[in-house]
């Protein structure tokens, strides 16, 4: 069959047009780049459009290549980074903290690399490929956008919750980008843990987590060990707020509580102290900063660490553990401790890290517990440890539920747009 001169022409043409092969114009962007680009847009796929509404009215009408570049940077930018006004946020922390509210949220800010998303467009790579790196990780990204555009019409859904998962949404963005594909979550608000496996949750729990004045900090790390039988060592600054009035007023409390003073270090086999040999008044309630003596809780069935602590080391000094006080987990609001995390089934999520995250055995396990001897766990997989802030959550069963903002961070952290 003969193909005409014209007819070749039109099918060459069509080819070239088609997708991310077509010829880049002077700015580097092919039809296809485009087109792909702007379908993005009109669904804001990755909710990142936020303060850009204006810019993408030009790109929408004009299509112009340079504008359309620095549109894709912003959005970019806003996946990346959130649309929460972090300058604003970080001053209301500081202005806590200057209140005396212990309150940390990690937000993990990611550089844009302009010359390398224009070196992107002009090797004609997707706009899926080029966003990529930047998407979270987290279920909870799509499954709270797939909920905010579901019931964004919904006669049902006020203006305040819809904000609510807005916000949510944005959180999702502050997290690490890799978030690991086992990892344990603790919801703060919801006062649960989770261990999710896979997209899965494989373990599910109520914790304990910190007074509003104690804020357990909202950051990442990965778990290394579980300490079984520990010791408590207890911060100076917990022990400045909690626990220097009580020995300055009976010094035989230390010893009540099956805890010892040492002289500089928290190893038991460092010097002990008599309280009552220590001028107290040097340290007092709201002062800061070094005591050179440690108080130590002794690995005993009256420690308030419990059993077992699991430790993903951080610069909070906060751990999730054990803890001897079972009732409160009784409590719906469940906001008792002093940043830590305290946990409804240690057993539970002991047995799953040795199970599937360390090479020793049950049985060897068993032994250390019974010996009542402080031994160390070590896990030999990775296992990431998110404590989050998720006022919505879309859980198990795909539901979407609320929870109260019990560290006000719904109204310290304000969108952009």
């Amino acid at each position: 069959m003969r193909v005409s001169v014209r007819m070749l022409v039109g099918i060459v043409f069509t080819v070239l047009m088609s997708g991310c092969v077509g010829l880049p114009d002077s700015e580097g962007w092919r039809y296809g780049q485009k087109k792909e680009f702007l379908s993005v847009l009109k669904t804001d796929k990755y909710m990142s459009l936020c303060n850009q509404q204006k810019l993408y009215k030009q790109v929408k009408s004009s299509e112009n290549s340079k504008l359309m570049t620095k549109l894709l940077v912003a959005y970019t930018y806003n996946l990346a980074n959130s649309c929460i006004n972090i300058k604003g946020f970080n001053a209301s922390q500081r202005e806590k903290r200057a209140n005396k509210v212990d309150t940390y949220y990690a937000t993990n800010y990611e550089k844009i690399n302009v010359k390398s998303i224009v070196a992107k467009i002009k090797a004609g790579e997707s706009i899926k490929n080029i966003l990529k790196p930047y998407v979270p990780q987290t279920p909870q990204f799509n499954a709270l956008i797939k909920a905010y555009k579901a019931l964004k019409t919904s006669p049902e859904m006020t203006a305040s919750k819809l904000k609510k998962i807005r916000l949510n949404i944005e959180r999702t963005k502050l997290m690490k980008t890799d978030i690991g594909k086992n990892y344990v979550l603790v919801n703060v608000p919801e006062f649960q843990l989770r261990v999710i496996e896979q997209k899965k949750t494989a373990l599910k729990s109520r914790v304990i987590v910190g007074k509003t004045n104690m804020q357990t900090p909202i950051f990442s790390e990965r778990m290394q060990y579980v300490q079984i039988n520990p010791q408590w060592n207890v911060p100076d600054s917990i022990m400045r707020r909690s626990y220097v009035s009580k020995i300055q007023a009976n010094p035989g409390w230390v010893k009540s509580q099956g805890m010892e003073l040492h002289k500089e270090t928290y190893s038991l086999r460092s010097k002990k102290v008599d309280p009552a040999s220590v001028d107290w008044s040097k340290y007092p309630k709201d002062g800061k900063g070094y005591i050179p003596y440690k108080l130590v809780q002794i690995p005993s069935l009256k420690n308030g660490l419990g059993r077992m602590k699991f430790v993903f080391p951080n610069r909070h000094a906060v751990y999730i553990h054990d803890t001897q006080s079972k009732s409160l987990f009784k409590k719906s609001v469940r906001a008792f401790s002093h940043g830590c995390v305290r946990l409804s089934k240690p057993k539970t999520l002991l047995k799953l890290v040795t199970d599937k995250y360390s090479t020793k055995n049950k049985e060897i396990v068993q032994t250390w517990y019974k010996s009542g001897k402080t031994k160390h766990l070590r896990l030999s997989k990775p296992l990431q440890v998110h404590t989050a802030y998720y006022t919505a959550y879309v859980n198990e069963k795909g539901l979407l539920t609320f929870f109260n903002d019990i560290y006000g961070f719904d109204k310290s952290q304000r969108l952009t747009f």
